[in-house]
């Protein structure tokens, strides 16, 4: 069984963002880059399915500039068989579709039995990729996954999703598309040995033309950011008990309109 694994390579989430000189985009200067987490999920629940079965390669894919390498291989220091690294200045402003559309394109290529992706990136919040990536391929696909199963045949797989007061189960054909949520399960952190031996194993760099993807104008594009407006100060309530508590509800009801 073939594994592909699609992550995406986003700020630390303790990086404080600023936007950069250009409003369309953050100011990348100082910036720890890292896997998106939820995509973490994603390539945790894909070794674990490779070590159950006892035979399977896990490909991890990234699109992005050439520091996405890092983020590819720190996968490969989890586990993963080996990448591939679609780095194209021409698919630089590619959005949510072009970038379905160049996964799909190495989907094609790879032919693998399954694809796992994060249920969305952090940066931007989309959560729209895995969904078109399943439309272009004409897969089936099923979201925030919080179990899975994969048959002895290898043809179908079984998956669960939480909803309020359960979980939500699904029979799904082999090849699909799946998004991992928390939950599923726990990413494991990579080992000496790993990280050594991620300096081995292959990242396979693609272009836009290898993959017989024409760069196209985004049908999406950012027009500006706008920083969070600054919380208002807090205030302290002076007085007794009693009295404090009616100044309160009345700051809640008459200033904040919170109640």
């Amino acid at each position: 069984m073939k594994i592909l694994v699609a992550v995406k390579q986003v700020p630390d989430t303790a990086t404080q963002v600023k936007i950069g000189a250009d409003p369309r985009a953050i100011d990348t200067a100082g910036i720890t880059w890292i896997v998106s987490p939820y995509d973490e999920f994603a390539v945790e629940e894909a070794l674990r399915i490779k070590e159950k079965r006892g035979q399977a390669e896990v490909v991890a894919v990234s699109l992005g500039p050439e520091r996405a390498k890092e983020a590819l291989r720190a996968c490969l220091a989890m586990g993963c068989d080996r990448a591939i690294h679609v780095n194209d200045p021409a698919l630089a402003e590619a959005d949510t579709l072009a970038t379905a559309r160049a996964l799909a394109a190495v989907a094609k290529q790879e032919a693998p039995q399954l694809v796992l992706c994060g249920r969305q990136a952090i940066d931007d919040d989309m959560g729209a990729v895995p969904a078109q990536l399943a439309d272009l391929l004409g897969w089936p696909c099923a979201s925030w996954i919080m179990e899975e199963t994969i048959d002895v045949d290898g043809k179908s797989i079984r998956v669960a999703r939480q909803v309020e007061g359960g979980l939500e189960v699904f029979d799904l054909p082999l090849p699909a598309v799946l998004t991992a949520q928390k939950g599923l399960n726990e990413p494991r952190y990579p080992t000496l040995k790993g990280i050594m031996g991620a300096k081995k194993k292959e990242i396979k760099d693609l272009k836009a033309a290898d993959l017989g993807v024409a760069a196209e104008p985004p049908q999406l594009s950012v027009v500006a950011l706008e920083a969070l407006p600054p919380r208002p100060p807090g205030r302290i309530i002076q007085g007794d008990v009693p009295t404090a508590v009616k100044e309160l509800v009345r700051a809640l009801r008459e200033e904040a309109k919170a109640i």
